[in-house]
């Protein structure tokens, strides 16, 4: 198997302990990789950790929170991120004993925002997930082969349960959605920048202020020890040739009990073990071994180079060289510290303007998709938002078929100085507004998460509506007809439909609420182009957000005529407007109407000629769902008189969807 070569890398938690030395050295022995680390700066983290690497110019940091979906899918993007190496936890275990809703915060819940970014973006080509040997639980103590990578998970502290739930994440997601990931579980690791509510640097410090050494009950608890820069090695070996979908166990067969590691301390300080040792009271649990079998990662060339004797003594020397390097680390050398926020970004600056320097303040340059060639399109580039969108993604390939430049944006619309940025990058002629909240799967999904749809659908389309203004730029913004119901001066049948300058008057989902107040407030932007789209439908019959698609698959169906967009059709008119500079709103459907059962009489005649449905009544559906949903019919007679060539409704589901599918099954079910 060829080695896997990696090119923008974003390694979680870098500021850490473990993830820094892996950042420093693929950073010093790689240049030809671009590394991004982030990192919230949590009381273990330490910007001079990773003082090795700045300056490089493959390097940068950005201090935030994997909690933050908005900020992971901001740099996936606009770092173009392929290779993920995810250290970012809490792993302190006495903490979990007293604060165990924090690791699942941090160590599961953060690990779903990566994951999740992972799936929408689609770019991902590694996914190296960083657990830890607790996983599997106590090993025997008479046992003589360690636990393999297949040996069953049986967590016994919240620490380590997080941590395996961590795991069944990263492992259903490489199943279920083929992200390729790889999950490690490693031994303890030692070795110079650890903070010292760990073992080791915490004897070290004690003994170095002629302190005690806390022992947890006996100090017959045996864990085997790896030095940092042998993991860091281990990392490097798994991300050039570890398999996607394996589990690697990083470890040594060499153990040592706590008592004979404070004994070695001891040693090295000269000091006497009878009087420096004092054993305190144990751990609520406290495992009394964890053995591992090393064996897969050795057959991919890795072992431990440095002797426990040497490692102790280089980390007994850094610490001696940088007693301050954490600041005021008292509550970390109690016997049972509680997760002392003692740290963070402000405790460790120390007035650095180096360190101050590294923190990342602004996007890098978006590389872009000109394939204009010679066409006469050229002097056009569009920006467009609402890439991972069916419509945003259905705009790119237009703008790649008639050879107009075009980006998507990579700011979220509700920050506007992300959207400045990008305008500044991209050098737009125009801008397309494609995002939105629609609900996942449906609009009733906006019932129950109101400040979400306010903060993307109005928030957002505001702020880039007004980002334009002030940059010159026309915005096409896609909107909806979902805003109007049959009424008495509009009856169902009557062809009497709503035109641009009416009332909205359907409030029945709090969807159209805020695609009907934005759409009110937009109208004091005259740099905005509306239009509202209805029941979209492509000739795209497998995809799920697919008008025909959703109807054809339901059980049941209500039978009512209403406007809708062909988005085949359309779409490339949308383009047009923009090109002709089209202003103000409109309705962006095609004439007339069609109900649900005419659709699904066109789709048994060209589809599924054994398509069978069952119809029921609003009042019947009203009990199903959440929120009502909007009939009616749009007046689209200023779309047609702009565009004479535009066809009804009906025809133009014939010519761009179903005689291009004619008798192609779908795969899926009658309903």
């Amino acid at each position: 198997m060829a080695p896997y070569k990696p090119k923008n890398i974003l390694i979680t938690g870098a500021a850490g302990f473990i993830a820094s030395h892996v950042a420093n050295r693929l950073v010093r022995s790689h240049p030809e990789y671009n590394i991004i680390v982030l990192d919230k700066l949590d009381y273990c983290s330490n910007l001079k950790n990773l003082l090795p690497s700045h300056g490089s110019p493959n390097f940068k940091f950005v201090k935030g929170d994997i909690g933050s979906a908005d900020l992971v899918n901001f740099l996936l993007i606009t770092e173009s991120i392929n290779t993920i190496m995810h250290f970012a936890a809490q792993t302190h275990v006495d903490n979990s004993f007293g604060n165990s809703f924090e690791f699942t915060k941090n160590n599961i819940y953060g690990t779903h925002v990566l994951l999740e970014a992972c799936k929408v973006t689609g770019q991902i080509t590694r996914f190296i997930h960083v657990s830890t040997d607790e996983v599997y639980g106590e090993t025997d103590e008479d046992a003589v082969v360690g636990n393999h990578e297949a040996s069953q998970l049986l967590p016994t502290n919240p620490y380590s349960a997080t941590k395996a739930g961590a795991e069944m994440l990263v492992m259903a997601y490489g199943r279920s959605y083929g992200l390729p990931v790889i999950t490690t579980r490693g031994n303890n690791v030692y070795g110079p920048n650890q903070f010292p509510e760990k073992l080791i640097p915490k004897f070290i410090l004690l003994a170095m202020r002629g302190q005690t050494l806390p022992i947890h009950g006996d100090g017959s608890n045996v864990r085997s020890y790896l030095y940092c820069e042998d993991v860091a090695e281990a990392f490097e070996v798994i991300l050039h040739k570890g398999e996607v979908g394996h589990v690697y166990n990083i470890g040594t067969k060499k153990e040592r009990s706590v008592l004979d590691v404070a004994r070695d301390v001891c040693k090295l300080f000269s000091l006497d073990p009878e009087a420096a040792i004092k054993f305190v009271e144990n751990r609520p649990f406290n495992d009394q071994r964890y053995f591992l079998d090393d064996q897969k990662l050795e057959n991919l060339g890795w072992t431990p180079r440095t002797q426990w004797e040497d490692g102790l003594k280089k980390t007994m020397e850094w610490y001696t060289r940088n007693p301050d390097w954490w600041g005021d680390v008292s509550g970390a050398l109690l016997p049972h510290p509680r997760m002392l926020m003692m740290a963070g970004i402000e405790g460790h600056l120390h007035g650095s303007e180096e360190i101050k320097a590294m923190v990342f303040k602004a996007s890098k340059a978006v590389v872009s998709k000109d394939t204009s060639g010679s066409s006469p399109n050229n002097s056009l580039k569009f920006l467009i938002y609402g890439k991972t969108g069916w419509i945003g993604g259905l705009l790119g390939k237009i703008c790649e078929k008639q050879g107009i430049a075009y980006e998507y944006g990579k700011g979220r619309l509700e920050e506007c100085s992300q959207l400045v940025l990008d305008i500044q990058n991209v050098k737009p002629t125009h801008v397309f507004n494609a995002a939105g909240v629609t609900g996942r799967p449906n609009v009733d999904w906006c019932e129950s998460h109101k400040p979400e749809t306010i903060r993307t659908n109005v928030v957002g389309t505001l702020t880039l509506a007004d980002v334009c203004k002030q940059h010159g730029l026309l915005m096409i913004n896609f909107a909806t007809g979902c805003i109007f119901e049959y009424d008495a001066d509009h009856p169902e049948g009557s062809g009497i439909g709503f035109k641009e300058e009416d009332k909205p008057n359907f409030t029945g989902s709090f969807y159209s609420k805020t695609k009907a107040m934005v759409e009110e407030l937009l109208k004091e932007y005259e740099n905005v182009c509306t239009l509202r789209v209805r029941m979209p439908i492509s000739s795209d019959l497998g995809n799920p957000r697919n008008f025909i698609t959703k109807i054809s698959r339901y059980n049941k169906v209500v039978n009512i005529p209403n406007s809708m967009t062909v988005l085949d059709e359309l779409l490339p008119i949308s383009v047009e407007m923009a090109k002709r500079n089209c202003r103000g709103i409109w309705n962006f459907t095609n004439p007339g109407v069609i109900s649900h059962n005419e659709i699904l009489e066109m789709y048994k005649a060209y589809i599924d000629p054994g398509f069978e449905w069952t119809n029921f009544t609003l009042e019947e559906q009203a009990k199903v769902i959440v929120a009502p949903r909007s009939n009616n019919e749009m007046d689209a007679s200023k779309l047609k008189a702009e565009f004479p060539e535009l066809l009804s409704i009906k025809d133009s589901l014939i010519k761009y969807v179903f005689e291009p599918n004619k008798n192609c099954t779908t795969g899926g079910e009658a309903k």
